[in-house]
């Protein structure tokens, strides 16, 4: 036994705290937030359920049960249901985004807390207090998963990205397994062992990267399941180490490369509420590349035509470049549609040349758009030392004409984040988007709607989201 193990661990400070939680309690501006995401990742899974790596997720699954896969007829176990609503609600990487990690808190915990919560009647569990179906579990459950994933993404900021893995991947086990057990009623120990669980179940390299491969869609997927597993697991009696956060062998340690971090970023769960600040986006594609996109889109609109322009030099961080900038050869001329996504000079040339960024934009036919990749070719980049990334996602673009004039554009902040946020109108005219784009009608949309905007109020029946 090592003498230096701490007398109280992080985790246990932080299970304290979300086992005196209650979803009464929260404050309005969480539940609210905690609704736009039921509405947010819904309408994702449903724009995604026709997609090949959906299908294919959901084929590899030998896991029937009675949980619902948004948009399919057909049931699974809930860690197969979180499995493939999680992998089918960040595929688009559409989903939301925490500016200071950054992380895809939604499409983990959404997931995981909702599978979790509609397999709950049928396991022997304790009802709380005043609990009238698991509708009150699922929002508390989600608004603790988030909040806990979120604040762990700023304890090391941009360490785990540096060192070659997802954070969404790694934080993501660790927030839906808080979110989990504070849905499902854990006690305070059994919280410290499901987390202690979920830190052995976490991972996700960004190899993806090199070619476009789907391994980053499954991630938020691969957590969601891995949370329930570790709840469940804990809520049995398998106890986990409960220096899983700042243990010489723990979650920081292995994927941030160090155990020094700023731990204080937890300190004050539950009274303050950073996921008030969560991020929806506009557009199909990697949250950095978005300021860019408006960039571009603010210099077609002044009527430079992309035959006139030079070259584009733009202003970014140090901490993007490996995932948006570099190789730049290839980030001019992505191999595929889901590579592209993560190419910010493709994508600010999409803006330009296209006047918008859609899902259309990111086909394998979208890729080879001559126009665009002409554009594309011109865009090159400088780094800003002074950028103020990840706190903030900022924009840039400095147009060098044909004629030697220069115009430039300059986005301060993402749109749909804190300083911009998008309404409830706005996620709802999403939703309505994303599931006409998934084959579904008015109709069963506005139906489901009523669903989600209800769902924190009493059981939790998911069958209308079913096909």
């Amino acid at each position: 036994m090592d003498a230096k193990l701490p007398q109280v661990s992080v985790a246990q400070q932080l299970a304290g705290r979300i086992a005196g939680l209650r979803a009464e309690r929260l404050p309005p501006a969480v539940r609210a937030k905690c609704v736009d995401l039921l509405i947010d990742v819904a309408g994702l899974c449903v724009t995604a359920r026709n997609e090949g790596y959906v299908k294919a997720a959901l084929a590899g699954l030998d896991d029937d049960g009675s949980c619902t896969a948004i948009g399919h007829a057909r049931t699974l176990s809930s860690a197969g249901a979180a499995f493939v609503n999680g992998t089918a609600a960040h595929g688009e990487d559409f989903d939301d985004t925490f500016e200071g990690g950054p992380v895809h808190a939604g499409a983990v915990v959404v997931p995981a807390v909702l599978a979790a919560c509609e397999r709950a009647p049928s396991l022997t569990l304790p009802r709380l207090r005043g609990r009238e179906g698991w509708g009150p579990a699922a929002l508390i459950g989600i608004a603790v998963g988030c909040e806990v994933m979120c604040r762990l993404s700023t304890v090391v900021p941009k360490a785990v990205h540096k060192a070659g893995f997802h954070p969404t991947a790694v934080f993501g086990v660790m927030g839906a397994a808080a979110g989990v057990s504070a849905a499902l009623g854990l006690t305070q120990k059994q919280i410290v062992d499901a987390l202690g669980i979920a830190g052995s179940m976490a991972g996700g390299i960004i190899e993806y990267l090199a070619e476009g491969a789907w391994t980053k869609r499954l991630h938020p997927g691969w957590a969601a399941q891995s949370a329930i597993r570790a709840a469940l697991l804990a809520r049995a009696g398998f106890n986990g180490p409960r220096t899983v956060f700042e243990g010489v062998h723990g979650l920081f340690h292995g994927f941030a490369h160090t155990a020094a971090g700023n731990y204080g970023a937890l300190g004050d769960f539950g009274e303050r509420w950073v996921i008030e600040t969560l991020a929806f986006k506009p557009y199909p594609c990697g949250t950095m590349a978005h300021p860019y996109i408006d960039c571009a889109r603010r210099l077609a609109a002044r009527g430079i035509k992309p035959d006139a322009v030079k070259e584009l030099v733009c202003e970014v961080a140090e901490g993007t470049v490996h995932r948006l900038w570099e190789p730049l050869a290839a980030k001019q001329r992505p191999p595929n549609g889901y590579a592209a996504k993560f190419a910010t000079p493709f994508i600010l040339a999409t803006g330009f040349v296209r006047g918008g960024v859609g899902l259309d934009a990111f086909t394998d036919e979208a890729v080879r758009d001559p126009a665009v990749l002409a554009l594309a070719a011109k865009v090159r980049y400088v780094i800003d030392p002074d950028n103020p990334y990840p706190n903030t996602f900022t924009g840039h673009i400095r147009a060098v004409l044909n004629d030697g004039s220069v115009v430039e554009e300059r986005q301060p902040h993402f749109r749909g984040g804190a300083q911009e946020p998008l309404t409830r109108a706005d996620l709802e005219e999403k939703f309505r988007l994303n599931i006409r784009h998934g084959g579904w009608d008015e109709a069963r949309g506005a139906a489901a709607l009523r669903l989600l905007t209800r769902l924190y109020d009493g059981k939790i029946d998911l069958k209308d989201l079913r096909a």
